[in-house]
């Protein structure tokens, strides 16, 4: 029996378990940690500020040794249950040597909290960057979110958000560039498969968590990456989420790159070479 599309259950599974289909997915987690480690020792970074009151709102920052920088901030994966900030550190190496300031921020996991929270905290962290980014050499003016998977859906969701709902003295605008790696963009099948298991999602919160339900209202550049040796579902949602957005006033580059899988993907973001580095850098306006 059909599930979704043309899926059956153990078929709509396997869309989503990413790890089935990249089998060494232990070794990417390894490389990430001891890449990040490295850079934490390289390069100057202020780690577990705090962003709210819960105890994952936390955030890393890799000052620029310049005032007034751009900055990038990133927004992990892990199917908003697992994985940490401090995996990604090896992000910062890539772009410090530009002049940016980065920011890596975590936030809090189901099934101890649901996908609306973890939404607002993605948008607290945003508040807080905006707020106090100038401390760490950071421009206000000049924010720009990447995130991957799970951290994909919400850098998506905050093009959504009405910042001046939010807090009246914030910018209409406070992300002035966006890319999401591998996203996810409509949730209701995640309601339907074994994630939400974890997830705990209902059909109300499927719908209002899901980007492609939405119109942008932070209206910047967008870059939608997707890997070409990522499952079929997931190459779907970014295609659905670039035909949905393309109309709504965002200037929009699709990239779906041979040969990546959900994993490798990632790491090529930090590849000065790559075609997904160099459309960061056209994003943030950096030559």
């Amino acid at each position: 029996m059909f599930v979704y599309k043309q899926y059956d259950q153990h078929v709509l599974d396997k869309q989503f378990n990413n790890r089935l289909h990249v089998p060494d997915f232990a070794d990417y987690f390894s490389r990430w940690k001891l890449l990040s480690s490295e850079t934490e020792k390289k390069l100057p970074v202020v780690k577990d500020l705090q962003y709210g009151s819960l105890q994952r709102e936390r955030l890393d920052v890799f000052p620029s040794p310049k005032p007034h920088s751009k900055t990038l901030v990133f927004i992990h994966g892990g199917y908003w249950q697992m994985l940490d900030k401090s995996m990604f550190s090896f992000i910062a190496n890539a772009f410090s040597s530009y002049g940016v300031t980065v920011v890596l921020i975590t936030y809090p996991m189901a099934p101890e909290v649901s996908i609306d929270q973890i939404v607002s905290s993605s948008k607290k962290a945003i508040k807080w960057v905006y707020e106090h980014i100038s401390l760490y050499s950071g421009d206000p003016d000049k924010i720009y979110v990447t995130g991957h998977s799970a951290g994909g859906h919400l850098a998506a969701m905050l093009m959504t958000t009405d910042w001046k709902h939010l807090k009246p003295n914030l910018p209409a605008i406070v992300v002035k560039g966006t890319c999401v790696i591998s996203g996810l963009f409509n949730l209701a099948p995640v309601r339907l498969s074994y994630l939400n298991n974890v997830l705990k999602l209902d059909e109300e919160s499927s719908l209002c968590n899901s980007p492609l339900n939405f119109s942008p209202i932070n209206i910047c550049p967008l870059v939608i990456a997707v890997g070409g040796n990522e499952t079929t579902e997931f190459n779907d949602q970014s295609k659905a989420l670039y035909e949905a957005w393309s109309n709504k006033g965002v200037d929009i580059e699709f990239l779906q790159l041979p040969e990546l899988n959900h994993f490798s993907i990632i790491e090529t973001i930090s590849d000065k070479t790559s075609v997904l580095h160099k459309a960061v850098m056209q994003l943030m306006e950096i030559e």
